[in-house]
């Protein structure tokens, strides 16, 4: 039972999503702000934190910056319907994705089950990388992808990267010189289900990028082909 952490200063929002989750057989937490939440996590990570970005005493946004600390543990933000500037910086400090408010509660479920789906399969290759050999290690340049460990390194140097940032990385790097447009990246990071816009995508790769930055500042293995797509170069 995977466990989930409802963090929101609506307590109709806590009250109702929260018996939603539960009611789909998800252990649920809720808190009134950002800072109760933290203290909570100090003590042990949910699977996956589900943050209200306006919020009292700390809000969702250094919550996740907080979170991004120390764990990749995936986050969905709740944004307010105008809240388009919000969103994108959301996504580029590392969420994993956004629910407009007011939302239907089944698309939220719908985001969760596919997040979750995609944390377990990585947590799955992840067991079975002890005693495999590794037959799927992709090395491009100074690029090396292991599939099975969900490792990345660049000119020898890790690179940590969330779930979705590192399909998108793979599916890019698997084909390099070929585009990628962003309907097929979308394909590849979220289910058939779960509708996003190209902004989520792009949002995305800005965080790909600086992340592969921090470690190499002149870093352009991907390219962008605007009005296409993207494009892995060595």
């Amino acid at each position: 039972m995977a466990r989930i952490a409802l963090v929101d200063d609506d307590r109709n929002i806590l009250t109702s999503v929260s018996m939603t989750l539960e009611a789909e057989g998800y252990d649920v937490s809720t808190y009134n702000d950002g800072l109760q939440a933290l203290n909570a996590f100090t003590d042990e990570l949910p699977d996956m934190a589900v943050l209200d970005i306006k919020m009292p005493r700390m809000d969702g946004m250094d919550l996740l910056s907080r979170l991004r600390q120390r764990t990749d543990m995936p986050v969905i933000f709740l944004t307010s319907k105008d809240d388009e500037i919000d969103e994108v910086l959301g996504l580029r400090m590392g969420a994993d994705d956004y629910v407009r408010k007011p939302f239907s509660q089944r698309l939220l479920v719908e985001r969760i089950r596919a997040i979750l789906r995609r944390q377990e399969a990585k947590l799955s290759d992840a067991g079975k990388a002890e005693d495999t050999p590794n037959e799927n290690l992709i090395e491009r340049g100074d690029l090396t992808m292991d599939p099975l460990r969900h490792a990345v390194t660049w000119k020898g140097k890790p690179v940590s990267l969330t779930v979705t940032e590192f399909l998108l990385l793979q599916a890019l790097a698997s084909r390099p010189g070929f585009v990628k447009s962003r309907d097929q990246l979308m394909d590849v990071a979220y289910d058939d289900q779960v509708y996003v816009d190209d902004r989520t995508i792009d949002s995305h790769i800005k965080r790909l990028r600086k992340k592969m930055r921090s470690v190499d500042d002149d870093f352009s293995a991907i390219e962008t082909l605007y009005g296409i797509g993207y494009r892995y170069t060595e």
